[in-house]
């Protein structure tokens, strides 16, 4: 059985249901001293990124992903993301950290989106929406988004 679950604790209501949640988890199983389930790991952490921004990055990846080329080839939406990402880093002032990976791939050792906070991520927004413009990528207005 699956019991991952997040709870975003914005109010007293969202804070009970995790407790809630939390005291209905079983405990491990142990037979003859041998654990044969596994506990459950219960993290708390600050948010980094709104869950609206978080939405609004992959809805313009989606469309860039759908109207764009990269050197004349159709990327995903994650290859995209991994493209976006590092050239904003450089555009930013950052650098390019580039490694020779376990099978002798180049990899980019690039920052996590997840790990980012409200103002980086509406840096990198930023810098989506200016090269999309330049490209002449139309975003489609998926959550209000774009309708300022």
């Amino acid at each position: 059985m699956d019991f991952k679950q997040r709870f975003f604790i914005r109010s007293n209501t969202v804070r009970d249901n995790a407790k809630d949640f939390i005291d209905k988890l079983p405990l491990p199983m142990m037979e003859d001293g041998k654990e044969i389930t596994k506990p459950y790991v219960v993290e708390i952490k600050p948010i980094t990124r709104t869950l609206e921004q978080n939405s609004k990055l992959h809805a313009m990846l989606t469309d860039i992903s759908q109207q764009a080329q990269f050197k004349g080839r159709w990327l995903s939406v994650e290859q995209w993301k991994l493209i976006m990402v590092s050239a904003h880093a450089i555009a930013s002032g950052g650098k390019a950290e580039m490694e020779i990976g376990l099978e002798g791939e180049v990899i980019n050792l690039r920052e996590s989106t997840a790990q980012m906070g409200v103002k980086r991520l509406a840096s990198l927004i930023d810098y989506i929406e200016a090269w999309a413009a330049e490209q002449g990528v139309q975003f489609r207005d998926r959550q209000g988004f774009y309708g300022y």
